[in-house]
Formats: structure tokens, sequence, C-alpha cells
């Protein structure tokens, strides 16, 4: 589905169904250097399943135009543009590492839009080592390299995935390859800056969820104690055997969480 916000087009997967408006939205907002793909399991299921999906591609990423956004109040701001061009009131936020920073911001601004809320390898803050921003300028191979490792708890896991032959370390890496030269740097300056994850998990009034990966040297699981603390009423699933790309190495798990949560 391709929708017009600012003057720039944006890309959102619809999980194989035609967007539907006058069904539940569940919107999906991706990670840094990523791009919808990321949720392929999730979304589908979910659009197949009673649901009306809108996995989007952030701007400067995957299919949609323009720049990449600068700051994670910005792409909230976005996202909220997206849903008045989508014709849809109010919707469900699934947010990843940056889409949960984006996801949260969206809650705490926007409580009116945003009907339920899961930020999934969450943290606040979501700090980013001097060596990988670095990294992220001057050697961008160098800084893939470096995520996608800390990414997976193990580099070959079993039964590595769902499908046969697929190696989600390696996917994970062309993805981020994919993606346009520069965009890394502004995504992560981005989650290094945000300072109001605790203000805003104060300000959530709707049902939330933290997804979080037993192994995950990204976004640590006690990275996310101010959130669990701030949001008030807050359910936390921690999915084992998972480092930050739960998506990929846990989709079973991370589905039915959210099968879970959505249907509550």
């Amino acid at each position: 589905m391709r929708l017009s916000v600012n003057g720039q087009e944006v890309y959102a997967y619809t999980g194989g169904k035609t967007f539907n408006q006058e069904l539940p939205t569940v919107v999906f907002i991706h990670g840094a250097q990523h791009d919808h793909s990321v949720w392929a399991l999730q979304s589908r299921y979910l659009a197949h399943h009673g649901y009306g999906v809108l996995a989007l591609d952030l701007p400067g990423h995957g299919k949609s135009s323009g720049a990449a956004l600068a700051s994670v109040e910005e792409i909230a701001a976005w996202v909220i543009a997206v849903l008045d061009a989508a014709g849809v009131a109010k919707a469900a936020l699934i947010g990843h590492s940056m889409g949960s920073l984006i996801a949260l911001e969206c809650a705490g601004t926007q409580p009116a839009r945003v009907g339920k809320l899961a930020l999934i390898g969450t943290a606040a803050p979501m700090r980013v080592s001097e060596e990988l921003l670095g990294a992220t300028r001057d050697n961008e191979p160098l800084a893939q390299d470096m995520v996608n490792i800390w990414s997976h708890s193990t580099y070959a896991a079993k039964p590595s995935s769902p499908g046969p032959g697929f190696w989600i370390v390696g996917s994970n890496l062309r993805l981020m390859q994919r993606i346009k030269p520069g965009v890394m740097q502004v995504d992560f300056k981005a989650c290094n800056a945000y300072a109001k994850a605790k203000e805003r998990a104060a300000q959530v009034t709707c049902p939330a969820l933290l997804v979080l990966g037993e192994n995950d040297m990204m976004t640590h699981p006690k990275g996310a104690r101010d959130l669990q603390a701030g949001i008030q009423g807050q359910r936390t699933v921690l999915v084992k055997s998972s480092g930050h790309a739960l998506m990929a190495e846990q989709p079973d798990a991370v589905l039915d969480a959210l099968k879970a949560f959505l249907a509550a």
C-alpha cells in the first residue's frame, strides 16, 4: 500500500490483504537500519486473522521516499500523519528497538490515537556506544557487522528459522546493506539522543506489553526497568534463547505474545 505524507511516498506492507480501515488497525514500526520485512511473519498472520495491518517503511528506508528523519519525535509525528493519510482514528502500535521509542512517543503525546502499545527489544535510555556511533559515520560496513553480531544470541541458531535454508544472521546483514548509505548514523543518533522515554512512559494510558530478549546485547532486559516501572499496568514477556532480533530468532514466541495481547 502506498500513501502520501508531507509530499513524500510512504510504503506500508499490508500482510497480503487489502487494507481495511474498518478492522482493528495494527501498525508495525521497524528499528534502525531496517524496513517492514522484519515483521514478515507477525504482520502476515494478523492480516489474515481479523486485523488491518500497516507495516511501515520509515522515511528513507525500504520503499518509502524522502530522507531519514533525525529524531524520534519527528518520526512519531510522521507516524500520526500516516494514520491520518490511511484514515485510521486509532491503532495498536508495535515497535522494535528504535521503533519502540517511536511508538512510545506516539502513545505519550497522542493517547487518543493509540489503543494498545507493544514495545519489543526496548530500553530507556537507548544509549549507543561512541565506538558504534563512530563506525556508523566512518565505516558503515563495520557498524553493520557489529550490530548484526550483537543482535543475535548465536551465530547459527537452531533450528535457525521455520523456513528451511533460511539463515537469519545472513539475511539481517543483507537487509542492512540494502538501506541507503548514511541512514544508519541518522537512526542510531536518534536513538542515542532520545531523552523523553521516562516522561512518555508515565503518560501512557492504553494497555502496554514489553517483549524482551533474554540474551539481548543491544537492549539488555535490565534497560527496560524504567519503562516497566513507569508504564502503569504494563505486562512483560521475557523470550528465552533470543537476542535483539526477536522477530527472526523466536518468531512464534513474539507472535504468540502479540496475539494474546491484542485479543485481550
